[in-house]
This record gives C-alpha cells, structure tokens and sequence, in this order.
C-alpha cells in the first residue's frame, strides 16, 4: 500500500552508476527500494527532505577485524555490536567480521559469535557473515599472525568451521602453496564460500592455478605476499591480471604507496576492493591495543608489532573512498563504489546490496559536500543521524 512507503527527496541520487538530480527515493515497510525518480512537486507533498545531501549506497567493509576498543575475536555481541554502530556512523551498513590466527578454541568462539549476533540483529551495520582470515598461512609473509597457531588444510578441519558458524561462515583466507590447497579451495566453492589467497610466498602459477581452481581474489593487496617483480609476477603479478580475481585494497597511505594502488587500478579496475582491515584502535587515540594474540602500538595512527610489522589499520572506509578519489583523480562515484557495489559482486550479493536500484535493499547513506556522513540506512531503517547522535566514548576498552 502507498501509505506504507517512506519518500526521501536528496539534491541528488546516485542511481545504480548515474546521478540523478533533485530526486525523490522510496523504500517501502520491507525496507526495499520501491522507487527513484525525479521529483515532483505536483505530486510529491508528503516526502521527508534531506536538503543539500548525496544519497549512496551503504558501504560494505568486506573485511575487518575490530574498531572503537572492541574486536571480532573478543567473542562479544557487545563488542560486535558498538563495531556496528561505529561502521555505520562512516556510513558503513554492512560488514564482514574477520577473525586472525589464534588457538583453536579462541576461532571457534570469535565464529560462533558472529553467527550468534548475526541472528540477534546488531544496532548500525548489519552482519554480513564471518571471513575466516588465518589459520592456514607460511611463515615469511606471516604479517601480525603467530607462527605457532598456523595449521595444515584439511576438510574435516575447514567443516567444523562451517559448523561453528552455523554456516555463516562466508570467506576463508589461505596461502595457496600450503598442501592441500587446490582441494580446500574446491570444496569451499562447492559450499558457496568465497576464498582470498594471502600471507603467502606463492609463485605466480600457484596463485594462477588458484584462481582458476575457484578461488576469488587476493588479500590486502602488496601486504603480506610475494609482490610483483619483472622476471617474477608473483601473487600480485597473478592477481592483478586474472580476470576472475577481487583484489582487496587498504587505501590508508600507510599499507600501499598512492602510484601503487593507481597502477593495480590500471589492472584491475572494479575488481579492486576496498577494505579497511582497521583492528580495535580504529577511532580510537595513540596507544597500546591486542590485535589476537600481539599487543601492537598505534602512532600517529599506524599500528605495528614490536618487530615492525603493519598491524591491521585504523582505516574507515568512508575515508579510504576519498582517499582513493584524490590519489587517482577519480569521480566520487567511481571511487564509492568500489566500496559498495565491487564488495557486494565479490560476496555474490549485488542483486540485493551495492547500489541503489528498485528491488534492492534500502542501505543507504546521506552525505555532505565535505564528504560528510549526514545519516545511515539499513534496509530501510535509520541507524544514524548525526544531528540527533552525540559523540560517544568506545564501550570496549
């Protein structure tokens, strides 16, 4: 019925990949887009008016382990939940938590977690289901992940996760030189998991041979792989070229250098994903934190372990989109979606999330010409308002 539709006029729409100007957006009591057109005064008089915003899609962090004081592998709703609220205040509505190498019982407890919360509803962004970053890496490209928890594959093994998540488990992170690798990346596909090679000393056609056996991209990109040398392509070499392969982005000027994520664009184009892989310090001040099983130091806003590895970031995605943006020269909506549309094609949900289009969900952001996050959406529900929403201190310190 009509009166069941919520209206929403913005001084511009962005509509699938186009803007549309002075445009009026309607979401019905499902929480799914049931309209975009342009605005009418001789027919639109009970619309809520959003003033001088872009309406977006919401962002999708399709890979991140902790903000605000809290982590995935606290094993917490509490802590799930304020990630929630802090995502979505970025203007973040959907997010994939990610777990790191741990013992086994710390995993199993982070994974149950995130289905638990998963079901129960979070208060910003909405959980998307669990990425399983660790445990089945090599040693020289370890990054912020112990050695000692590092296991050999084994579908028995890669089962019991699934079974921990109630099968909410969505991605699965590994080194594709590990034995085993090809059949584990075979029988994740056929359980509708998305698989991302990383923290890895693989050659380029072991990466190759990794992708065409189903494995869909590459982690943090530059970060914790074999990089790209001319006589050597390595991991990036092979992930930058495959015309099957997602390659995951931390645009934070820290983890890649601006001319290097230009020319893996150049590659890849919209494959390239943003993430952020921010860990708890993320929005939070200069100090000593726990990423699994470190204690890392954050300054000036990077964090590193005590032998100077990166340890995660203190990234929010809204940022990386800008950041993006300026470093490359790009539109805003170009840059934007590679942080809405691209994850949501690479997690295989782009018929309900990633743009704004009839029929699909009402995840929406409001921002302003500063870049600005003004409100949230999730599936049609406001989750933040930053004139009614007052600066709040981290819960999980």
């Amino acid at each position: 019925m009509a009166s069941d539709l919520q209206h929403y006029r913005a001084e511009r729409v962005l509509h699938g990949n186009q803007w549309l100007n002075d445009a009026i957006v309607s979401v019905d009591g499902h929480g799914l887009i049931a309209a975009i057109r342009p605005f009418d005064s001789t027919i639109d008089q009970d619309y809520t008016d959003l003033g001088k915003v872009s309406l977006m899609p919401g962002l999708i962090d399709s890979h991140v382990h902790g903000a605000n004081g809290c982590d995935v592998m606290d094993a917490s709703h509490d802590s799930l939940n304020t990630m929630s609220n802090f995502f979505a205040s970025k203007g973040v509505t959907a997010f994939v938590p990610t777990t790191v190498t741990a013992p086994v019982a710390k995993i199993r407890a982070a994974l149950k977690q995130v289905a638990q919360s998963k079901k129960m509803g979070v208060a910003g962004a909405e959980i998307l289901g669990a990425y399983l970053e660790g445990p089945y890496f090599t040693e020289k490209n370890k990054g912020a992940h112990p050695t000692e928890w590092f296991r050999e594959l084994s579908t028995e093994e890669l089962e019991n996760w699934i079974s921990y998540c109630d099968n909410q488990l969505i991605t699965v992170a590994l080194a594709p030189e590990k034995p085993g690798a090809l059949e584990a990346i075979r029988y994740l596909r056929s359980q509708g998991i998305k698989i991302m090679l990383g923290h890895t000393d693989a050659s380029h056609d072991q990466v190759k041979n990794a992708l065409n056996a189903g494995a869909n991209g590459i982690v943090h990109c530059y970060n914790g792989m074999r990089g790209l040398h001319h006589r050597d392509p390595g991991v990036v070499g092979a992930g930058l070229v495959h015309p099957n392969c997602y390659v995951e982005m931390i645009a934070d000027g820290h983890h890649v250098h601006p001319t290097a994520i230009d020319v893996a664009h150049r590659c890849c184009s919209s494959r390239l994903t943003l993430i952020t892989d921010s860990m708890c310090a993320a929005g939070m001040p200069d100090g000593q934190y726990v990423l699994g099983e470190y204690t890392v130091t954050m300054k000036d806003g990077v964090v590193m372990t005590d032998s100077g590895s990166l340890a995660g970031s203190t990234l929010t995605l809204n940022n990386a989109v800008t950041n993006l943006q300026q470093w490359l020269n790009l539109p805003l909506e170009q840059a934007w979606l590679m942080a809405s549309l691209t994850p949501a094609q690479s997690l295989g949900i782009q018929h309900q999330l990633g743009t704004l289009e009839v029929g699909k969900r009402a995840s929406m952001v409001a921002i302003h010409s500063d870049f600005s996050i003004d409100k949230t959406w999730v599936n049609g529900r406001l989750v933040f308002d930053a004139v009614a929403t007052p600066n709040q201190e981290a819960l999980c310190i």
